[in-house]
């Protein structure tokens, strides 16, 4: 608690992975939605203890979620064959899909097709995290140019356990429907 609007200002910031707040933004003209835009180091501190609660009751079906997320990736990964690039987890590896993320090379018209056909998506982070003032002073040896390149090109696609396969066949049908 403070009475200080700058102070405040600072500490909702870094409490929400160094999010660019008031001042940060003064002269930022993105092409992209400025709450992608980080002007510190932060970390991600919004969980508050009614959330806390709920989430201790969801690891009673954390392994069941995890085992339903693998098959809507399943799906989606058949679906999208030869039509966009899919994520791929490692030999042995296992992920728990917090979000479904294909390649696409015409991501932004895709992005409006699919919002067309009343498809949910997002370009979580499409400034890739070194590009951000907090982080310019870890340059990394000849850039990262993957990273930069598939900012322009990624699209998280609606990604649950409760996805069911009629609703994601209507979303695979979507995007394979995609002229552009």
């Amino acid at each position: 608690m403070t009475d200080d609007d700058d102070l405040w200002e600072v500490m909702d910031s870094l409490r929400v992975h160094g999010k660019a707040v008031g001042r940060d933004l003064v002269g930022w003209s993105p092409e992209h939605d400025p709450k992608y835009l980080n002007a510190r180091i932060g970390m991600n501190s919004r969980l508050d203890t009614l959330q806390a609660a709920i989430l201790i009751e969801k690891l009673k079906v954390f392994a069941d979620e995890i085992d339903a997320r693998q098959t809507v990736a399943a799906r989606y990964a058949e679906g999208l064959s030869g039509v966009a690039k899919v994520p791929t987890v490692i030999e042995g590896g296992l992920s728990v899909w917090a979000q479904y993320t294909i390649e696409h090379d015409d991501r932004d018209g895709l992005a409006a097709h699919l919002k067309d056909q009343g498809v949910p998506t997002a370009a979580y982070y499409p400034v890739p995290m070194h590009m951000l003032a907090p982080y310019r002073h870890f340059p990394q040896p000849g850039g990262l140019p993957v990273s930069e390149a598939a900012a322009g090109r990624v699209l998280a696609l609606p990604m649950h356990a409760y996805l069911d396969a009629e609703t994601q066949q209507g979303i695979v049908q979507a995007i394979r429907g995609f002229k552009g």
